[in-house]
């Protein structure tokens, strides 16, 4: 599942795929919180949002952009809270969350990392296939984070899942090693 997050517009899409293989689009939506509403109220909005979507779709990891800083902060705060609340459900469900930067996603989509809008758009249409553009743009780029997670985040996930096996296979013989010594000694 990706995530663009966003407190007035924030995009979700999921696709279903597997490193060399066409991914292929399972949802996509833009959640809408009024502009003048209050910020408790807007982040519980979306809080149900996610919920719902992670409910509704299951998936087994969660891609969000990674907030950068941005002229307009009061922008970026409703983006960094907006996120905040999408890694915390999924953090609730247990599914693994992964950061993306814009340019690392925009890299992923189209091969550059200064691409447009409309370039990673027309991108998600091809990869995935689609008779049109997602609309609006969020949606695309919900999308895109899903797309470039499976591509990159993927083999990401499988070293960082088998680095804590190492680790924890290593804990295993460091005790049966001091258990070893402690009986030699006795």
């Amino acid at each position: 599942m990706g995530i663009d997050p966003g407190l007035t517009r924030c995009g979700f899409g999921v696709v279903d795929g597997t490193p060399g293989r066409p991914p292929t689009l399972v949802a996509v939506d833009v959640v809408r919180t009024p502009v003048d509403g209050e910020l408790a109220h807007r982040l519980l909005a979306l809080e149900a949002a996610f919920e719902q979507w992670v409910v509704t779709h299951r998936p087994d990891r969660v891609a969000v952009e990674r907030v950068f800083a941005q002229h307009n902060v009061q922008t970026v705060m409703g983006t960094a809270q907006a996120a905040g609340v999408a890694m915390l459900v999924a953090a609730r469900h247990g599914i693994p969350v992964a950061l993306h930067t814009p340019s690392e996603v925009k890299a992923a989509i189209t091969g550059s990392g200064r691409a447009d809008k409309p370039q990673v758009g027309a991108m998600v249409t091809r990869i995935l296939r689609l008779a049109e553009t997602p609309k609006p743009a969020d949606a695309a780029d919900a999308l895109a984070l899903a797309i470039c997670h499976v591509w990159r985040g993927s083999a990401a996930g499988r070293l960082d899942d088998a680095m804590t096996a190492a680790a924890a296979q290593s804990a295993r013989q460091r005790q049966a090693f001091a258990a070893v010594r402690r009986g030699a000694r006795r």
